[in-house]
This record gives C-alpha cells, sequence and structure tokens, in this order.
C-alpha cells in the first residue's frame, strides 16, 4: 500500500511518536502516516477511508472470527466539543441494540492511565459501502430495493424513537449497507434524549438537504418528525437519484422546499414560534408546488403518497413511524411482524429510555477521560479497578461537576418557587417567570 509504504520511509527519517512502549497485548500498524495501536486480537487488512475524526481501517478479529471496522480518533480530548460528541455516541451505541444500527463491538484498552488516556480506538460492525455511493453508483436500483432501505430505516427509527432519541442526522452516507443490501445506520453524534432541554438546539443539526423545515425555521423545540422528514428525502433521493431539496444555504433549502410543496396556509404555520421566520415564509414567492406524480413521474400511487406524507411541511401533521411502517408502501413486509413468542416481532422496541446525564454539564479534557475510561472498562472489566479507585478516594473530577450541577439545580428550584409564591401572593404585579 503507498500510503503504508511513504510513511515506512518517513519514518526512516524521523521516528514514529510513540509516547510509551506497547502492551504485551499491543501490536503496530501503520498506515496513511497514521500509527494504530492495536490489540494482538485484530489484524489489519486494509483501509476503508476517512471518517469524521480520522482513519477507518478493517480488521480481522481473530478471537471473534470475524471483520470489523476500526475507528481511530487521535488525541481525542482536545476538541471538547467533538470529545464529548464522541461519548454521547459511545454511550448510546451500548444502549441501543437493534440489527439496523451499527453496533459497538469493543473499545480498545489503551493500557495508559486514565490521565495518559489520549487516542482511542472504536470498533464496530464493518460494512460494504454505504447509500449515498449506492445512490450515485451505476448500479440498478428497483422499487423493491427503495422499499427494503426504507423499511429497515424506519424499523431503526422506531427503537430509536422508543428510547426516546432523535438521531438528527439521518442520511444517505450514515446509512451503511452490505452485499446482502442489509442496512445499518451509524453516527450518532448529533442524537438528543427528544425531552433534553438545549440551549442551541438547532446547532450544527443534519445536512443541510435533509433538514425538516421546523429546524431552520428556529423551532425551540421538534419531534421524531425531523427524522421522518429525513427518511422521506432519502426515499426520494433513492427513486430520482440525485437530491430533492438541494440547498445551497438555509434560505434556498426552504425556498426549494416551497417551490415543490407550495406555500404552506396560516394554519400549517402553526408550529413556527418565531415571528421572523413567519414573515419570511410569507415573503417567498406565490408558488402552487409541483405535483409528486409529475416530479415522481414513473412511480406507483402508494409511493407517491407515502412521499407526501413523509415531506409534509407541518410536523403535526407528518407521518409518524408506525404508520409509514403500516403504510401499503411496505406492504411487502406487513406480514414480518408476527410477534409471538416463538417469532419475535420484527419491529422491537427499546427496553428503557436513553438518558445523557452529562448535556448540560461543562465537560473539560479530565472529565472526558474519567467518562471515556467509564465507557471502555465495559469492554474491558480490568480496567475497571483503576476507575473505582479514583472515585472512592475522592478524585473523580465529573463527580465533584455532577454534584454542583444537582446543587446548582436545587438552588434554581428554590428560587423559581419563591419566586412563583410572590407572584401568586400579589396578582397586581407582573412578575417575570424563568422557564
Amino acid at each position: 500500500m503507498d500510503g503504508a509504504q511513504q510513511g515506512a520511509s518517513a519514518d526512516k527519517q524521523a521516528p514514529p511518536a510513540q509516547p510509551r512502549l506497547l502492551h504485551e497485548s499491543q501490536h503496530l500498524v501503520e498506515c496513511h502516516n497514521t500509527a494504530f495501536v492495536l490489540d494482538k486480537r485484530y489484524e489489519f487488512l486494509k483501509v476503508v477511508g476517512m471518517g469524521a475524526y480520522g482513519v477507518v481501517i478493517s480488521c480481522r478479529d481473530k478471537v471473534a472470527g470475524r471483520d470489523v471496522a476500526i475507528k481511530k480518533v487521535p488525541n481525542a480530548f482536545d476538541d471538547l466539543t467533538d470529545s464529548k460528541r464522541i461519548l454521547r455516541e459511545m454511550m448510546l451505541l451500548r444502549h441501543l441494540r437493534h440489527e439496523n444500527i451499527v453496533s459497538m463491538l469493543d473499545i480498545i484498552h489503551p493500557h495508559t492511565s486514565i490521565d495518559t488516556y489520549q487516542d482511542v480506538y472504536m470498533v464496530m460492525d464493518l460494512m460494504e459501502t454505504d447509500l449515498h455511493r449506492i445512490i450515485y453508483s451505476k448500479q440498478p436500483l428497483s422499487d423493491e430495493h427503495a422499499q427494503f432501505f426504507l423499511w429497515q430505516v424506519l424499523r431503526a427509527l422506531k427503537y430509536i424513537h422508543s428510547a426516546g432519541v432523535l438521531h438528527r442526522d439521518i442520511k444517505p452516507s450514515n446509512l451503511l449497507i452490505n452485499s446482502t443490501c442489509d442496512l445499518k445506520i451509524c453516527d450518532f453524534g448529533l442524537a438528543r434524549g427528544v425531552n433534553t432541554e438545549e440551549v442551541n438546539l438547532t446547532e450544527y443539526v443534519v445536512t443541510r438537504w435533509y433538514r425538516a423545515p421546523e429546524i431552520m425555521l428556529s423551532c425551540k423545540t421538534y419531534t421524531f418528525g425531523v427524522d421522518v422528514w429525513s427518511a422521506g428525502c432519502i426515499l426520494a433521493e433513492i427513486l430520482l437519484r440525485k437530491p430533492i431539496f438541494p440547498g445551497e444555504d438555509y434560505i434556498h433549502q426552504l425556498q426549494i422546499i416551497n417551490d415543490h410543496l407550495g406555500n404552506p396556509s396560516e394554519e400549517e404555520m402553526g408550529f413556527i414560534t418565531s415571528s421572523q421566520a413567519r414573515k419570511f415564509i410569507r415573503s417567498l414567492p406565490k408558488k402552487p408546488g409541483v405535483p409528486f406524480e409529475k416530479l415522481f413521474h414513473n412511480q406507483n400511487p402508494d409511493t407517491i403518497d407515502l412521499l407526501k406524507r413523509m415531506l409534509t411541511f407541518d410536523p403535526s401533521r407528518r407521518i409518524s413511524v408506525d404508520e409509514a411502517l403500516a403504510h401499503p408502501y411496505l406492504a411487502a413486509f406487513a406480514n414480518q411482524d408476527v410477534g409471538t413468542p416463538d417469532q419475535p416481532s420484527q419491529y422491537p422496541v427499546c427496553d428503557s429510555l436513553f438518558e445523557f446525564k452529562y448535556e448540560h454539564i461543562k465537560l473539560d479534557g479530565t472529565m472526558l477521560r474519567e467518562l471515556m475510561w467509564e465507557e471502555m472498562s465495559h469492554y474491558h472489566p480490568d480496567a475497571k479497578p483503576e476507575w473505582d479507585q479514583r472515585r472512592q478516594s475522592g478524585q473523580m473530577h465529573i463527580d465533584r461537576a455532577v454534584q454542583l450541577y444537582e446543587e446548582n439545580k436545587r438552588l434554581q428550584r428554590m428560587l423559581d418557587q419563591q419566586l412563583s409564591s410572590t407572584s401568586t401572593g400579589d396578582a397586581g404585579e407582573d412578575v417575570e417567570m424563568s422557564d
């Protein structure tokens, strides 16, 4: 491999940066000028590509007898925002277990200490390609392909939503596919609990072409419908072999949506809480919309109907995941949901809600190291004693941060109660209440 050869040549001039000696259970693999410190159970196969945070390789897991993908996040704690997203994804993938969701198989033990934990290696399912590559390839795609891909996406969303989680970044490149057309959703770095109160709820959410209108219109809260909209955009893209709403910026994005769907009525704008956003939508040129029968001219009525209902401007009128799974377009899969003791339901739900309790805590690098070490120890129990000792000795930074946060919440509740009491006692005065 040229990259590995170039890296080897460079190493003759300058030894590779190795901050520590390898543990007896580890070995070093170099590719694309990146050094991977892996457990010996993982035998390098090839470079898969570049992920959001670094190089991704495939390896043979000699213990489990399967091929896996390993993503290295170098210097994982340098960028605290990215680090928090990675932690959230780790915790989510341990919580979510579904055949249409990529699995976190291992977080490689660094064999360092918590305070020197630096590079993070995540071991996941290896898939052959993603839906983006398939859509823009010369591979013929039938209506059966579109149905099967959409059905699997909706199955996964039903499970994800049952855990109280919004994915918020459903797009073709986040839908991994293998040669038998099995599909797995990946990349949960932007996912959130549906009841999470966030200051910047819409920031960096969903790749633009797949954003629901309510995200771009500054709505303070939104629902599972944002993922349904994204899935509808993907179904349209499979059928058209091009994106349906390819906006160049969020203004252009809303203009294209308006051109295709037509101007929403005042009633359909009821969910828009921003007066400025309402004013913008009203200012758009009057458009009747493009009939989906014309846009998707070779599709049957069931296809058209489901697309219309998934790509409905008003989220309160948009079809739900359960309704979409029961739609005639997916009738071929309707009989697969038997749900008997002998044959469990094809639409399983998560048995508990996911909670990322550190959402509102400002995490520093030390806290993130502690929390990722704890996540890693779920796969490597031998790493847990160091974490336990740190907690027992009172040296755990995250514990102090959580205690401070809970104390501040308690004080805020007391203040809110006092304000409420004051407001009730003197109805003649307007008292501004905090949320």
